[in-house]
C-alpha cells in the first residue's frame, strides 16, 4: 500500500488518508465511545473522596483481570491472591520497560482478532508492541477528547497536525508542498520530517492560508515554526487558533511563550503514553491534574519509596489488552500542593520533567526531534537498544544493542530507511553494533548526543 500510495497524485493522497482515517475512527469512536465520553466529563467533578473510590474499585477489576488472563502476572503475584485497596500496591514488584518487552507475549490477555496494537517508538531506545482491547481504546479516545472538549474541540473541527506519520514523496518537496488533507474530518498532517529553515516559510504560509482551529501534535514541530514566524516579521492573524495542544514531547516556559505569542492562542498540554499511560491534563488555570479515574500514579524516589519528587510509576486502568500494573515508565515529576479552583478535584502535579527533546540536523530535511528519532524502530525487530551520536553536518553514527537472531539484514535495511525517511539522501549513516551503551554523567541514558548544535546557531 505505501508503495502505491507514493506513485499516488497529490489528491488520490488526500482521499486514501481521508478513508484510512475513516476506517481507524469507526473503531476509536465506536458504540461505547459516547458513554465512556459523558461518564469523564462527569467524574472530573466529583470530590477527592469520590475519585479515590472509584480508583480502589477500578484498580481491583485491574488486578483480577490481570491475574485471570495474563500468565506473566499470575506467576509475578502468585503469593498475593487479591487486592482489596490502594494501600496494598506497594506491595506489588515494580515492572520495567525492559521487563514488559521481554515478556510481552505472555503479558497480553486477549485473542490476536480482538487486539489493536500499536508500536511504541521507544524514547529510552526500546519498542515494544502492546495491544489494546476495542473498549479500552475507546475509553483512552474518550479521555483525551473530554479534556481537549474543554477548550471546544471535538473530531471535525479544522486541525493542524504534527506527528510521525510519513507523508510526504519527493514530487511533494519540488513543488514545497509539506502537508495532506483529511477531508472527511478536516484535518491537514504537517510533515515533521522536513523542519528545514529554508522550508519553514511554506508551512507557515499554508497554516495561515489554511486557518486551523487547532494545532495539536508535536511541540518541537510548531516551535519551530513560531520562533520562525516571530524572527521574520510574520503576523499570524488573530482568533482563528483556539487552542494549542502539544504531544509526546516537553518544553520550556520559553517555548511555550513563542507558541502562545505567536499564535495567539494558549497551549494546554497533557501527558500520557501509546503503551497506555494514565493521563495527566492541564486545566484552564493551568494546572496538572492527575486524573485517577484513569489509573495509580506512585512517585518513588531511588530507594523506591514516596516521595514528592522522582520517578513516576503507573498503573493504567485502561491497559486491559497488555496491563501495565507498578509500571516504571522512566519519566520524572514533581508533585504539587493544595488543589485546584477549576472544579477538577484531581491532585495536583507540578513538573513533568520526562520526554526530553533534542534532536539531529539534516541539510537536507533540518531538525529531527526525538518523537521522530524513536520512531525509527517502527517495522523493526531485534533491536534492544540504540544511541545516535552527531559530530558534524553531514554524518551520523549510530550504536546498536542487537539481538542477532531477530535483527536480520532485511531489518537493518528498515532500519536505515526509516533514517532515510528522516534525514533524506545525503546524510552519512554509520552503525555500530556494540554490547554496551554508557549512561550520562548524570546516570541517564540519552538517546540523542548532539555535539555540532553550536554549528546551528
Amino acid at each position: 500500500m505505501e508503495k502505491y500510495y507514493k506513485m499516488a497524485p497529490h489528491f488520490l493522497q488526500n482521499i486514501a488518508i481521508s478513508l484510512f482515517n475513516f476506517f481507524h475512527y469507526r473503531i476509536r469512536y465506536g458504540n461505547l465511545y459516547k458513554e465512556y465520553r459523558s461518564t469523564f466529563d462527569q467524574n472530573r467533578h466529583l470530590s477527592l473522596l469520590q475519585l479515590k473510590e472509584l480508583q480502589k474499585q477500578k484498580l481491583i477489576d485491574l488486578f483480577n483481570h490481570a491475574t485471570t488472563n495474563s500468565s506473566f502476572y499470575r506467576n509475578k503475584y502468585k503469593r498475593i491472591k487479591t487486592l482489596s485497596d490502594l494501600n496494598k500496591l506497594s506491595q506489588l514488584p515494580l515492572v520495567s520497560k525492559e521487563e514488559i518487552r521481554k515478556n510481552i507475549s505472555s503479558i497480553r490477555t486477549i485473542p490476536l482478532k480482538y487486539r489493536q496494537v500499536f508500536e511504541t517508538g521507544g524514547t529510552t531506545g526500546l519498542s515494544m508492541h502492546v495491544v489494546y482491547t476495542k473498549n479500552n481504546l475507546q475509553e483512552r479516545f474518550a479521555m483525551l477528547d473530554s479534556f481537549r472538549g474543554q477548550y471546544n474541540y471535538k473530531l471535525g473541527c479544522k486541525s493542524a497536525w504534527f506527528s510521525g506519520k510519513n507523508i510526504i514523496t519527493y514530487r511533494d518537496l519540488k513543488t514545497n508542498r509539506f502537508w495532506k488533507t483529511d477531508y472527511l474530518y478536516n484535518i491537514r498532517y504537517y510533515s515533521s520530517f522536513h523542519l528545514k529553515k529554508d522550508y519553514l516559510k511554506f508551512y507557515l504560509e499554508n497554516l495561515i492560508k489554511y486557518k486551523p482551529q487547532f494545532l495539536i501534535g508535536y511541540p518541537s514541530c510548531m516551535i519551530e515554526i513560531a520562533e520562525f514566524g516571530l524572527s521574520q516579521g510574520y503576523d499570524f492573524p488573530s482568533n482563528v487558533v483556539k487552542a494549542i495542544f502539544p504531544t509526546s514531547e516537553t518544553f520550556s516556559s520559553e517555548n511555550q511563550q513563542s507558541l502562545e505569542l505567536f499564535f495567539k492562542a494558549k497551549v494546554y498540554d497533557q501527558y500520557a503514553s501509546s503503551e497506555g499511560a494514565p493521563f495527566i491534563t492541564e486545566c484552564k488555570y493551568r494546572n496538572l491534574h492527575m486524573q485517577l479515574q484513569s489509573g495509580v500514579f506512585e512517585v518513588l524516589d531511588c530507594d523506591n519509596v514516596p516521595s514528592n519528587e522522582g520517578r513516576l510509576v503507573v498503573t493504567s486502568f485502561t491497559s486491559y489488552g497488555t496491563p501495565l500494573i507498578r509500571y516504571d515508565i522512566g519519566d520524572r515529576v514533581i508533585l504539587g500542593k493544595g488543589s485546584c479552583t477549576c472544579g477538577d478535584n484531581n491532585p495536583l502535579i507540578e513538573k513533568i520533567s520526562g520526554r526530553e527533546v533534542d534532536f539531529v540536523y539534516s541539510l537536507e530535511t533540518g531538525k529531527i526531534f526525538l518523537g521522530n528519532i524513536s520512531n525509527t524502530l517502527k517495522k523493526v525487530k531485534g533491536v534492544k537498544k540504540f544511541q545516535v551520536i552527531q559530530n558534524s553536518l553531514d554524518s551520523i553514527d549510530i550504536n546498536l544493542i542487537i539481538n542477532p537472531e531477530y535483527f536480520t539484514k532485511e531489518m537493518e535495511i528498515q532500519f536505515l530507511n526509516n533514517w532515510r525517511d528522516r534525514l533524506g539522501l545525503k546524510m552519512g549513516i554509520k552503525i555500530n553494533v556494540i554490547n554496551h551503551i554508557p549512561a550520562a554523567v548524570s546516570g541517564k541514558y540519552q538517546m540523542v548526543i548532539n555535539n555540532i548544535k553550536h554549528l546551528l546557531d
